[in-house]
C-alpha cells in the first residue's frame, strides 16, 4: 500500500484536522491517516457503494474504526469535518463538488487532468493555493494542492504549471510540448511554442 501520492496528500494534513476523504475508493488514504495518527479523525465517502464496501473491508482488515458514507461529494455527510481531501478525480468533477455549501475552508486536492483550469477556478471560488507538490509515481506526474479560503491571482506560469518549481516536471512538459508541436496546426502550435519559451526560461533558472 506504500504510495508517494498518499504520503504527499497526508503531508498537508494536520493533527488537529477532521478529514473527509471524498471519493475514498478502497480507503488507502484513510487507512494511512488513521494508522499513523496523523489527524484528529477521518471519515471516508464515495459515490459508489461497491467501492465503499471494499473500503469497509480494508478498514476491518486493519482493525480501524472509520465512519463511511455513500455520498456524491459533500451532499450526504452528516458528520462534522473541517478538511476535505479530493483526489483521483477530474477537474470538472472536483469543481462540481466544490459548489456545495458544505465545502470546508481547507482543501487538499489532486486532479488527474486540466490543472490550469482547476487552479483558475479555485481562485474564482475564493480559494488560495498555499502550497503545491508535484510527485512522480508509476509513470505519471501528480499535483497535490493545499488550499485555504483567501484571495489569490496566479500569473500564467503558476496557473499552468503550479507552485512547486519542480524542474523535472518542467522538463517533462517541455519535451511533451515539443512532440505536440510537430503534430498540431496553427494557433495551437503557436500556443505550445510560447509555453515552451516560458518553460525553457524556468528550466534555465535552475
Amino acid at each position: 500500500m506504500k504510495s508517494k501520492r498518499i504520503e504527499a496528500l497526508a503531508e498537508f494534513v494536520l493533527a488537529s484536522d477532521t478529514v473527509l476523504d471524498v471519493g475514498c475508493d478502497h480507503g488507502y488514504l484513510s487507512i494511512y491517516l488513521k494508522k499513523n495518527h496523523l489527524c484528529k479523525n477521518v471519515i471516508a465517502s464515495d459515490i459508489s457503494s461497491n467501492a465503499l464496501e471494499m473500503a469497509r473491508q480494508n478498514f476491518q482488515k486493519y482493525g480501524l474504526d472509520i465512519a463511511t458514507y455513500v455520498s456524491d461529494g459533500f451532499n450526504d455527510i452528516p458528520s462534522f469535518f473541517d478538511t476535505a481531501v479530493i483526489a483521483g478525480m477530474g477537474c470538472s468533477t472536483i469543481l462540481n463538488i466544490l459548489q456545495n455549501k458544505k465545502c470546508p475552508s481547507k482543501l487538499i486536492i489532486s486532479s488527474h487532468n486540466e490543472l490550469a483550469r482547476l487552479r483558475y477556478n479555485l481562485n474564482k471560488l475564493n480559494f488560495k493555493i498555499e502550497k503545491e507538490k508535484i510527485i512522480y509515481e508509476k509513470g505519471h506526474y501528480y499535483s497535490i494542492m493545499l488550499c485555504h479560503k483567501g484571495y489569490q491571482k496566479l500569473n500564467y506560469q503558476k496557473r499552468h504549471w503550479g507552485l512547486d518549481n519542480n524542474q523535472e516536471y518542467y522538463l517533462y512538459l517541455f519535451n511533451k510540448n515539443k512532440e505536440l508541436i510537430k503534430k498540431v496546426p496553427g494557433l495551437k502550435k503557436l500556443k505550445l511554442k510560447y509555453q515552451n519559451y516560458l518553460l525553457k526560461g524556468l528550466i534555465e533558472k535552475k
